[in-house]
């Protein structure tokens, strides 16, 4: 089955690290990077760029285009991760895994069937 982890966190986290920490950051996320891959469960993911360069797109009464995403939340959607594993609880261990939950939050849903 198809889920996605979607990863949300403070975007200005990792500037605000020594060297020292972004590179062993860097190197948990290399680390959690190649596992995902030997175990052949990872299908696409990507980081998203900053909020500054995101639109918000609402239809009330008429289409509204805006700046940023003006979610009200502290964290930011920062990237995801398309996981195809067997179960909930195999989606969850992985996104337990990944790095951003040192310092942010991961969301996982199943993706609906076509």
């Amino acid at each position: 089955m198809r889920y996605i982890a979607l990863i949300y966190g403070d975007e200005t986290w990792f500037d605000r690290q020594s060297a020292d920490d972004q590179a062993a950051h860097m190197a948990r996320w290399d680390e959690f990077s190649e596992a995902v891959q030997a175990a052949g469960v990872i299908t696409g993911g990507a980081r998203l760029m900053p909020t500054p360069s995101a639109r918000s797109v609402r239809r009330r009464g008429g289409p509204l285009v805006s700046d940023g995403p003006f979610a009200e939340t502290k964290e930011q959607l920062c990237g995801f991760l398309d996981l195809e594993v067997d179960s909930l609880d195999e989606a969850v261990a992985w996104a337990e895994r990944c790095p951003a939950t040192r310092h942010g939050t991961i969301e996982v849903r199943p993706v609906a069937p076509e």
